[in-house]
């Protein structure tokens, strides 16, 4: 069976030819017979041959480049991007076995994420080709890591685009209602088939071990989920105060802190605007507050509005800390740069009437590696500052 090819336009050349992996639906010339999910040769309009991807018949996001090269995308090829991924992980996190192993794009490996907790693993196909080799995939994974269970968490609202069905499920192996993790020193049990995402917000891993060398006596941690802040924090506070609006993920927390032997955490069910608009107007005063909310930019529409949510609860939270006190400021909106985000944090502090000293500007981990020509694999953004 011959190589389907796809034809791309001129004007998606600069993108790819500086590393970006994407090629829209409208920079497609000629898809040919390519069917959807299928690995395509790609070329430009003068027939110069451009790379191997994955082609969708339905996202926006046409094709999914793979490699540059003209090489075979077969089993060597998977076993080589794999390989190459966790001997990165073993690299930078020696010894631990909670990492994120596949980061998309980013590890080249376009729409496929896959992470380890420590005897099993979660895998994600997110497009088209990604879903077509995902037997193949599984069986890698097997080879090489021979876990406990391979659990499928593909319901991420993004398969719906390529028209693919939201699942969740054991694709192999036996799942344990709790699986034992661990970043460092904190342990962790988790319940990957309940879980938000993958199980814990692993792109935060270096965010938590930092916040924990500046928290001190009372620190707030809002937007909790499973405690990730709010453990390593705990042994350095004097007490840490979880708020998040979901019962199930302040059960996560106190379970986890009971593993950790941490008496000095609790929780509290509540709106977070709501709540610190509250301990504002009572006067309450932190040492230390974390600030990790979702993403309130899903798509460019919404800035704007994200722009209003992220200063109100960094004016609040400068305003509620006590003098030398730090702030732990994320946000995980892919649609708000850096720089977006820094202007607004500093105009809260600005109308708080509150001194900044600006400590450290962080990102994701390095398990999460990103392409400098892809600004999409480079989203996550954490501002550590002492507040007067």
């Amino acid at each position: 069976m011959s190589e389907a090819t796809v034809t791309i336009h001129v004007s998606a050349l600069d993108r790819l030819g500086a590393g970006h992996s994407w090629v829209f639906r409208g920079e497609i010339a000629d898809s040919g017979d390519a069917a959807g999910g299928e690995v395509v040769r790609v070329r430009d309009v003068r027939g110069k041959f451009r790379g191997r991807a994955f082609f969708s018949s339905r996202s926006t996001i046409a094709l999914r480049m793979l490699t540059r090269e003209d090489i075979a995308i077969d089993r060597r090829f998977w076993q080589q991007r794999i390989a190459q991924a966790e001997d990165w992980r073993c690299r930078i996190f020696p010894g631990e076995t909670t990492y994120r192993l596949l980061f998309s794009d980013g590890d080249f490996c376009s729409s496929i994420i896959a992470d380890r907790y420590g005897s099993c693993l979660v895998l994600q196909t997110l497009s088209q080709g990604a879903e077509r080799i995902q037997p193949l995939l599984v069986e890698l994974l097997q080879e090489r890591f021979e876990p406990q269970a391979i659990v499928l968490r593909n319901d991420a609202k993004v398969r719906q685009l390529e028209g693919l069905p939201l699942e969740k499920k054991v694709i192999c192996g036996s799942l344990p209602e709790h699986v034992p993790a661990a970043m460092g020193k904190i342990r962790f049990d988790l319940d990957l088939l309940q879980a938000q995402k993958t199980g814990l917000f692993l792109d935060q891993r270096e965010n938590y071990a930092a916040a924990g060398q500046y928290a001190s006596g009372r620190t707030l941690d809002v937007f909790s989920y499973a405690g990730g802040f709010a453990l390593h924090c705990a042994p350095r506070a004097a007490e840490v105060e979880c708020l998040d609006i979901s019962p199930p993920a302040l059960q996560e927390v106190l379970r986890n802190a009971g593993l950790n032997g941490f008496t000095n955490i609790r929780t509290i069910a509540d709106n977070a605007f709501d709540r610190l608009r509250t301990l504002d107007r009572e006067g309450e005063r932190f040492d230390t507050i974390i600030l990790d909310p979702p993403a309130f930019a899903k798509n460019r529409q919404a800035v704007p509005q994200a722009q209003k949510g992220y200063k109100e609860i960094n004016l609040r939270a400068f305003r509620l800390l006590r003098p030398g006190g730090f702030l732990i400021t994320c946000s995980c909106s892919n649609h708000l740069t850096t720089a977006q985000f820094e202007k607004i944090v500093q105009a809260a502090a600005a109308d708080s009437q509150r001194s900044v000293q600006w400590v450290e500007t962080r990102g994701q981990s390095r398990d999460h590696p990103w392409l400098a020509a892809m600004p999409e694999t480079c989203y996550l953004k954490c501002l550590i500052l002492r507040v007067w």
